[in-house]
């Protein structure tokens, strides 16, 4: 069975209330906000961070953690270069979804490959917004508090990002923070650009 025999009989069902009609209640319109860096970076500190900000002023919003979507929706993927591509592209299908719903999608990703990033840029297209957390190696072992670049190191870990698997920086993100100190200091300059962004 080819891809197109799983999916031949499925039809996209059009609701009537539609995205327009969520995002005029929302007052703002819906966006991914992908926070891509090493493990370490900042990338789930800041998208917490800044989702707090933006609820606070009624934004709706919602954070898709990369441990936290392991535990259930790609609880079955592992951390080879195949499954990271899966769990990515699930992902991307699911934060358009929450576009769809009018809402502001802040993904905390390692998501090490130019291709995946690619790939979810066209499954989301104007709605993707990349942000790139830059942080050395040196400092995101430094932060490592479960151990597991010393793991990796060790080779107790394998296929693990900055080690034993490869990161691809980001040729031209949307937007590219310095994490390695004054998280605060990036955590407002993404609330202002998610802001402005998501602006009707």
């Amino acid at each position: 069975m080819t891809e197109h025999d799983k999916s031949s009989n499925v039809v996209w069902h059009h609701a009537t209330v539609t995205r327009v009609r969520r995002e005029q209640m929302n007052k703002h319109s819906g966006a991914v906000f992908w926070f891509t860096g090493l493990s370490g970076a900042g990338k789930s500190t800041l998208a917490h961070d800044v989702e707090e900000k933006l609820h606070r002023l009624d934004y709706r919003t919602f954070v898709l953690d990369g441990d936290n979507v392991r535990h259930g929706l790609c609880a079955d993927l592992s951390f080879t270069d195949e499954d990271r591509k899966e769990n990515i592209r699930r992902i991307g299908q699911m934060a358009r979804l929450y576009v769809e719903a009018g809402i502001i999608v802040l993904t905390a990703f390692i998501s090490p490959f130019k291709s995946d990033r690619d790939n979810v840029r066209k499954i989301c297209g104007s709605d993707f917004h990349e942000i790139y957390c830059k942080c050395s190696l040196a400092v995101c072992e430094s932060r490592d508090v479960k151990g597991l670049y010393q793991r990796a190191r060790a080779g107790e870990i394998s296929d693990f990002t900055g080690i034993s698997s490869p990161y691809e920086e980001p040729d031209a993100p949307e937007l590219e923070v310095d994490t390695e100190s004054h998280l605060e200091e990036c955590s407002e300059r993404v609330f202002k650009y998610i802001a402005a962004a998501v602006a009707l």
